[in-house]
């Protein structure tokens, strides 16, 4: 059946492009499909105690037939309607396991035929791990055991995976608690069936200003919201580890299924009406109430309202209870945070937030713990006397992380760190955190002293580090910081503080990123836990360098550099050259010109990446920094465009000065937002002779109420609006674009039309351009044949517009 519906697809593929041009599905040359069609590696889920570790792999791309299975797009969400599991998960189709020191993984036994797992959680003991298995008709349950190796089937292919992950531990681990589509479900309902009774109406109040940003796949009309209910009900079932199973709970639309930390209470979410057609079910009324473990109602808790409406601005939030959550240091309490400022950042207060929490029954009067200055973001909890709490404020870029005592609300936060989120150089570093006795993750506390894993940002380079915080001076000791200058080390946990040990990765633009324990007191080499291979061998003698640079107003820029296997240094041949990048804005400039680039990271030529080109006899400089900076009352996009060209010109002249690079050969192309800048570089500068545009967005008039990192409406800044459009200065540019457009883009702001409408006026204006759709697919690319595709346009329009530019 699959087959056949690829080659209806092939069909109606060559069909719609006949009118333009007649053209199937290519593959890139020789040198870069070696590159593209390759093996991956398996990703690595691991248990707390670093003992035992589980290896996932998954097939490189999907198939167009893949992508081509049944879809429906209700409320933000996009669903298979068959199998009842988002369309968008992509599946692990084989599971090995060993012990961390232990050389060869084992092959988990008793596996489904034709494997598509996904939704992996370990079972509160950690001997085993649970999973999903989708067939051809539905979502089943699956778990294996660590000590036998062996796979055992629980459920039929009947779990609803609509919203997520269909199940939850219970604390025992002996049962699982699971969302199963009910008996009862009725058949959807096909819109083309209907026969329309009247209009669809929505209706906005004087007053009610709702400036919600574009979304994707919102519900249109009642019959949506019919078939939403069909898809997301389900009813709970309680099975064990031998299969069997009872009714734990009737049918409702549940959301979230979340155990207290001691096993003893359930908090259930479920969503209920009036919907909405301009924002996603994130937003819809959601019901939080909790239950015993045998299923007996506690406490009705929350019944938050329908959320269309809040304040302007990235810091708005809406009023009542949010975060709802378990103290994951405590047995059984609730915390949760409300808005002291009505949700509304233009509210002048002395706290944003405040931080409540409720021990069970869940009934009577809360207690305050905590009041933030800025948004509240999360706590990490240690125990009754120690947590840490971080709040934050996206206007200003500042950060704040807080030491306090919850048990206390008399003493005063105490501020641990201050800072701009922007400044990497002087990030201290994250937590780290350990499992305690209820399987949830706190703070390491060891006597007076937690422990913070930093990347390890600097001027010099990237060295990543261990410090040791005594929570009673605020004081910190270095344990360890890496002086590796020839490979890229990541501190991923600490194994034993005290012992010096470390699980960390370690890789180099040509060794493939391994694990190794790493003894910081010992004198030996990093004990090797993996052994993946490069599969980019080919690429080997690439010359990689990351070369700093400055823009005219003093920012300093990186971009890295790659240059082709066997170019000669000295003789320096004039290369044609392909810039890739992607805008980011900042409020500091000295913390634009902040170096993140580690010249030591491997090289992967990942699916979207332009270094595949480096084996064409391009330079490449890929990642090229693009800030975009307003200080002080200045917004970055006032001045984007001057920024951009800047920013561009500044690169091709430092790549120009070390020698490499002939200036009327470069291209410039980037995805998304990277698109954007493409266009907008193609139309305000002379720099380039063509661009790539992937899944952009162009008229930002179709984004009205901000986008990216802009939080005014177009209304408030109408210039900027206009003058960052690339579409409303179509008349402009006059250079060779590519565009190309997942067809079925899900991604809020790059609706497909983007693509559409400005390739429309770039023909109207006579500009050299090339439309392409691919057919099923998102905001990113997932199929094989997309893939290789989208490989060969792009190198067929470089050596044309630029390589052998006439």
């Amino acid at each position: 059946m699959r087959k056949v519906i690829f080659l209806v697809l092939l069909l109606l593929v060559s069909w719609q492009l006949a009118a333009q041009e007649d053209l199937k599905y290519q593959k890139p040359p020789k040198e870069i499909l070696e590159l593209a069609d390759f093996e991956r590696a398996p990703s690595l889920s691991m248990d707390s105690k670093n003992k035992n570790m589980v290896f996932m792999y998954r097939s490189t791309y999907k198939t167009l037939i893949d992508l081509s299975e049944e879809e429906m797009k209700l409320a933000g969400l996009r669903i298979n309607p068959k199998t009842n599991i988002s369309s968008a998960v992509t599946y692990i189709n084989n599971l090995k396991y060993k012990a961390l020191r232990d050389t060869e993984a084992k092959q988990v036994t008793d596996l489904p035929e034709n494997p598509r797992l996904s939704n992996f959680a370990w079972s509160p003991d950690e001997t085993k791990m649970a999973f999903t298995h989708t067939t051809d008709k539905g979502v089943e349950l699956w778990y294996f055991d660590l000590n036998t190796g062996k796979a055992v089937k629980l459920t039929q292919d009947n779990l609803n995976a609509n919203l997520g992950s269909p199940y939850s531990w219970f604390k025992d681990g002996n049962a699982i608690l699971v969302k199963v589509l009910p008996k009862d479900k009725p058949a959807l309902i096909n819109t083309e069936d209907v026969i329309p009774v009247g209009p669809t109406v929505s209706v906005s109040e004087q007053g009610a200003k709702a400036q919600n940003r574009t979304y994707q796949d919102l519900l249109k009309n009642s019959i949506d919201e019919t078939n939403f209910e069909t898809l997301i009900a389900s009813e709970l079932y309680k099975v064990d580890l031998s299969g069997n199973a009872s009714v734990w709970k009737s049918k409702d639309f549940y959301s979230r299924v979340s155990f207290s930390p001691d096993g003893n209470y359930i908090m259930i979410t479920t969503i209920h009406r009036p919907y909405s057609y301009i924002v996603p079910l994130q937003r819809f009324p959601m019901l939080t109430t909790i239950y015993d473990v045998s299923g007996n109602l506690v406490n009705k808790f929350d019944d938050k309202p329908l959320i269309e409406i809040t304040p302007k601005g990235f810091m708005a939030t809406n009023t009542g209870k949010r975060n709802i959550s378990w103290r994951d240091d405590k047995p059984a309490t609730l915390y949760w945070v409300e808005a002291l400022d009505k949700g509304d950042p233009e509210v002048k207060v002395d706290y944003r937030d405040e931080v409540f929490e409720i021990d069970a029954p869940f009934t009577g009067t809360s207690k305050s713990l905590a009041k933030t200055i800025n948004r509240f973001q999360h706590i990490i909890w240690g125990n009754d006397k120690t947590a840490v709490l971080t709040d934050y404020w996206r206007n200003t870029r500042n950060i704040k992380t807080y030491l306090f005592n919850p048990s206390d609300n008399t003493q005063k936060l105490e501020i641990l760190f201050d800072r701009s989120y922007e400044d990497r150089y002087g990030d201290p570093g994250n937590f780290n955190v350990k499992r305690n006795q209820y399987g949830r993750y706190t703070l390491n506390i060891d006597g007076d002293n937690s422990y913070l894993i930093g990347a390890g940002y600097s001027e010099k380079g990237q060295f990543p580090f261990v410090d040791q915080l005594n929570l009673k001076t605020k004081k910190t000791t270095r344990l360890y910081q890496s002086n590796y200058t020839d490979k890229k080390l990541d501190i991923i946990s600490i194994m034993d503080a005290k012992l010096g040990e470390y699980l960390v990765m370690l890789q180099s633009p040509t060794e493939y990123p391994n694990y190794f324990v790493l003894n910081t007191k010992k004198r030996i080499a990093p004990i090797l836990i993996t052994h993946f291979e490069n599969p980019f061998k080919g690429i080997a003698g690439v010359h990689k360098e990351v070369i700093k640079y400055k823009r005219p107003d003093g920012v300093d820029l990186t971009g890295t550099l790659y240059l082709p296997v066997g170019y000669d240094m000295n003789k320096k041949e004039k290369l044609p050259m392909v810039m890739w990048a992607y805008p980011t804005e900042y409020k500091d400039k000295d913390n634009a010109g902040q170096n993140t680039t580690n010249p030591n990271e491997f090289i992967y030529p990942y699916y979207g990446s332009p270094i595949y080109w480096v084996t064409r006899g391009y330079a490449i400089l890929d990642d090229a920094a693009f800030p975009i900076v307003g200080e002080g009352n200045t917004e970055p996009n006032d001045t984007f465009v001057e920024q951009l060209v800047a920013n561009a010109k500044a690169a091709i002249d430092a790549v120009d000065a070390l020698g490499y690079v002939d200036r009327a050969r470069v291209a410039v192309g980037g995805h998304s937002y990277g698109a954007f800048m493409t266009a907008n570089l193609l139309t305000h500068s002379d720099l380039f002779a063509a661009g790539i545009a992937r899944s952009g967005a162009y008229n930002r008039t179709l984004t009205p109420f901000g986008f990216q990192s802009e939080e005014r409406n177009y209304w408030e800044a109408p210039q900027v609006y206009n003058i960052m459009s690339p579409f409303q200065n179509v008349d402009k540019i006059k250079y060779p674009l590519l565009l190309i457009h997942g067809a079925n883009d899900n991604n809020s702001g790059t609706f497909t039309m983007q693509s559409e409408r400005y390739f429309n006026a770039l023909k109207g204006f006579g500009v050299p351009a090339r439309l392409v759709l691919l057919p099923k697919e998102s905001h990113g690319y997932a199929a094989k044949e997309s893939v290789l595709h989208v490989l060969w346009e792009q190198d067929q329009w470089l050596e044309k517009y630029v390589k052998n530019k006439k």
